[in-house]
């Protein structure tokens, strides 16, 4: 008889593109307070931004851009990158990071419970 070895599921953390981390750094830089940076991907491409502090408030303003590109795309500039677009979200946190749970505390103030990802 074979054991049966019960594999832990893993839900697979979107990681920070390359082009994605220069624009966190100077969000990071532009706001002292922040502990993390809130990435809003959205299905046409853009991308919204924005540092969050250690009690989940904004600690920046919220940045929306698309790469290699001069301007955000029409929809974007229509709905403002609405939620219904989202096709990935996370917070990029500074290190060291906070515990498990403020993350979890954070991510689900700034984030929401629905899962997008």
């Amino acid at each position: 008889m074979s054991k049966k070895t019960k594999q832990k599921k893993t839900k697979k953390k979107p990681q920070v593109e390359k082009r994605e981390r220069a624009m966190i750094e100077g969000i990071l830089e532009g706001s002292p307070e922040g502990i993390g940076v809130v990435v809003i991907r959205l299905e046409c491409g853009c991308r919204k931004m924005a540092a969050v502090s250690a009690s989940g408030d904004p600690a920046s303003k919220v940045i929306i851009y698309r790469d290699n590109a001069q301007s955000v795309c029409d929809k974007c500039k229509e709905d403002n990158g609405a939620y219904m677009r989202v096709s990935e979200s996370f917070i990029d946190w500074v290190e060291p990071p906070p515990d498990e749970a403020t993350q979890r505390e954070i991510s689900v103030k700034v984030l929401g419970t629905a899962p997008v990802n």
